[in-house]
């Protein structure tokens, strides 16, 4: 008799275990099918439509025929996409190297003990809440009036042509206005990266008399590495990702040599016309940002320190 309760209790409680599963189980697909939804129309479906477009002939309307990889082979044949994508490369390791120091800067300055540090706060970030059009624009005006007036005022011969016609300094002037955008936003990133590292440990360093420099290279840039990892991959997705800024700033000039990718695709496909090639140099510039930003978490993720 004992025997037999003790089996139905088992039975009993492993089949209210069975039903508490399955009802949290319904329960979460219920929570999850909202966002997976969403995920699906706004990303999955967009993406794979895109890419079934670049074996088509699709003109922007509809697509005819299968044209296999004719599109790829027509968009590797085009020299303009390899020197905008040259041209994009070197912008992405140049704004990524600039940005990241000149905001773990201003990282350390608002988390000192300067009294109006955060003033510098909002100072430094507010330069990223204004749209990349408004931003060029404000800069084109700098760089071809304003900085043009003063350097004729007071013979700045490097200053007296405008550098957005240079087609050397051009460059400068977009990266110039990409880290004054940028660095902000990473700013805030680094700041959490620092206020982070428990007192303790600074206090530890400081007892055993290491100075600033010392405690800021081997404790506080190792113990802050995912913050770095997190700056670095939203920096080098932001570079390649660039187009409002170097569209108002230079517009791809001078001679399209400040042009990068994304401005180009936006050129190839919706103003000359070019939809399929365009579309398959969507996928290539996709597949090339995965695979640079994959390398580059892999290899961060191998500096972290565990806490």
């Amino acid at each position: 008799m004992i025997l037999l309760k003790r089996d139905l209790t088992k039975q009993y409680i492993l089949k209210e275990s069975q039903m508490a599963s399955a009802r949290a189980t319904k329960r979460f697909m219920k929570l999850a099918f909202t966002p997976l939804a969403i995920f699906s129309l706004v990303l999955v479906v967009p993406f794979a439509t895109g890419f079934y477009y670049t074996f088509t002939d699709w003109d922007g309307f509809e697509s005819t025929k299968l044209v296999g990889f004719d599109n790829y082979i027509k968009s590797f044949k085009d020299p303009t996409f390899w020197s905008t994508l040259r041209f994009t490369t070197l912008f992405v390791i140049v704004s990524l190297v600039i940005v990241n120091v000149v905001a773990f800067g201003l990282a350390l300055i608002v988390t000192s003990s300067l009294r109006s540090k955060n003033i510098l706060r909002t100072f430094f970030f507010v330069p990223n809440l204004i749209g990349g059009v408004v931003l060029g624009v404000i800069w084109q005006f700098i760089f071809n009036s304003a900085i043009v007036a003063l350097a004729n005022k007071y013979n700045w011969e490097i200053f007296k042509q405008s550098w957005l016609q240079d087609t050397n300094k051009a460059f400068w002037a977009l990266i110039i206005v990409t880290v004054w955008q940028s660095s902000g936003y990473m700013m805030i990133v680094y700041i959490t990266g620092l206020i982070s590292i428990e007192q303790d440990v600074l206090e530890a360093s400081q007892i055993d008399g290491a100075s600033p420099l010392r405690t800021l290279l081997t404790i506080k840039i190792p113990l802050m590495a995912q913050a770095f990892t997190i700056a670095l991959f939203l920096t080098l997705r932001g570079g390649f990702m660039a187009y409002d800024v170097n569209v108002a700033l230079t517009g791809g000039g001078p001679f399209r040599t400040t042009e990068l990718i994304s401005r180009h695709i936006f050129q190839d496909a919706f103003a000359n016309g070019n939809f399929g090639t365009g579309q398959s140099k969507a996928v290539v510039m996709f597949l090339i940002v995965a695979l640079a930003a994959l390398v580059q978490v892999t290899v961060s993720k191998r500096y972290e320190v565990q806490r």
